[in-house]
């Protein structure tokens, strides 16, 4: 779940604050009124945000646009990093976002507040402000990283000055592509959408990659969180898959609570989806088959099954590899780099998650 902070400074700015966090249901939400709250009363506003800026995918702050900005501006990491920081005025009039607008998401939780709140978002980024195509907006609705974003200005600057930009993808395109995007020619400035970070289609390649990787992982009980992550990389390496296309990790339920995974799992901030045999043996395909796995958890193969069942049934990208008591296979699901503008208005498209 995602984690957001409020952070107001009067009584009518606690009562705006309280709104619009009703209003971010899957966001767990923390709410600071510094002026209401006594405890809060010795607390340093510098402190609230350092940690804020490390641990929230959203900060907000219900005042002064200056509060926010002096707050957060010791602690800025990069457009890659940041977390999205919205204002709000106190009276809940205008919502404003100051911080990640496309790539954390604040413009369009900015107009989400706002419609809830019946205020007035303020979109103050260029591509916004003129409609034009946002490549960083476009990935994160789309779950993409973007892997070098310093070069998103080339894009972005390039469809501002008027200019077309190029599309390079090793995904099936779909939809009409946007106004100055083309498929055809070679501009200075384009965008890549794939696993190959070397890649260079243009002057100036933005890469963007897809987190559409299941890690399958089964283990034997104790294995450490370093062997499993050796595994893991080394298979990753074979297949040709970067970690930033991982998505998550699917094992048997037998192994939700084994300690070496869960910890492997926390390193590398990955969910892990857990399987019954029951649903792992209804899975249709051709898996490399294990008489001991079979007596041992009631299923022929673990990692191959469930990974492909985390991907929604997905293509196996690497089939089982076994070494140190742990076995690694990596599945991908489908994906297609989808322009439709109705599902940009959507948002997000979450994989299939069906964990038992």
């Amino acid at each position: 779940m995602k984690h957001a902070k409020f952070v107001s400074f009067t009584a009518v700015g606690a009562q705006t604050a309280r709104k619009a966090a009703a209003l971010l249901p899957e966001f767990l939400t923390e709410r600071y009124a510094r002026t209401v709250d006594p405890s809060l009363s010795g607390t340093q506003l510098s402190r609230f945000a350092q940690q804020a800026m490390v641990d929230c995918d959203l900060i907000v702050f219900v005042g002064a646009a200056g509060i926010a900005v002096r707050a957060v501006a010791p602690y800025l990491a990069g457009k890659a990093f940041d977390p999205a920081v919205l204002v709000i005025d106190e009276a809940g009039r205008f919502v404003i976002p100051v911080l990640s607008g496309h790539l954390g998401g604040a413009n369009a939780l900015a107009q989400r507040l706002a419609d809830g709140l019946g205020a007035q978002a303020v979109i103050t980024t260029a591509t916004d402000a003129r409609a034009a195509f946002a490549v960083d907006t476009w990935a994160a609705a789309h779950d993409c990283t973007v892997v070098d974003p310093a070069n998103i200005k080339y894009v972005s600057g390039a469809l501002l000055r008027g200019e077309t930009v190029g599309l390079r993808s090793d995904f099936p395109v779909e939809g009409r592509l946007p106004a100055q995007v083309t498929l055809d020619g070679t501009p200075e400035s384009g965008f890549y959408i794939g696993f190959d970070i070397k890649a260079a289609p243009f002057a100036h390649t933005l890469h963007l990659m897809p987190r559409v990787v299941f890690l399958g992982i089964g283990c034997r009980k104790g294995t450490g969180a370093q062997t499993i992550e050796q595994a893991a990389l080394a298979a990753l390496d074979a297949a040709g898959v970067p970690w930033t296309a991982v998505r998550g990790v699917a094992s048997i339920d037998v192994k939700q609570n084994e300690p070496g995974l869960l910890r492997f799992c926390e390193a590398y901030s990955l969910p892990l989806t857990v399987f019954s045999a029951e649903t792992l043996r209804a899975l249709p395909g051709d898996f490399t088959p294990s008489d001991f796995v079979a007596r041992t958890v009631g299923v022929d193969n673990v990692c191959e099954r469930a990974a492909v069942c985390a991907a929604a049934g997905g293509v196996l990208l690497c089939r089982k590899t076994a070494g140190d008591g742990v076995t690694i296979a990596l599945a991908q699901q489908d994906w297609r780099a989808d322009f439709d503008e109705k599902q940009l208005e959507d948002g997000n498209c979450e994989p299939h998650n069906d964990g038992n």
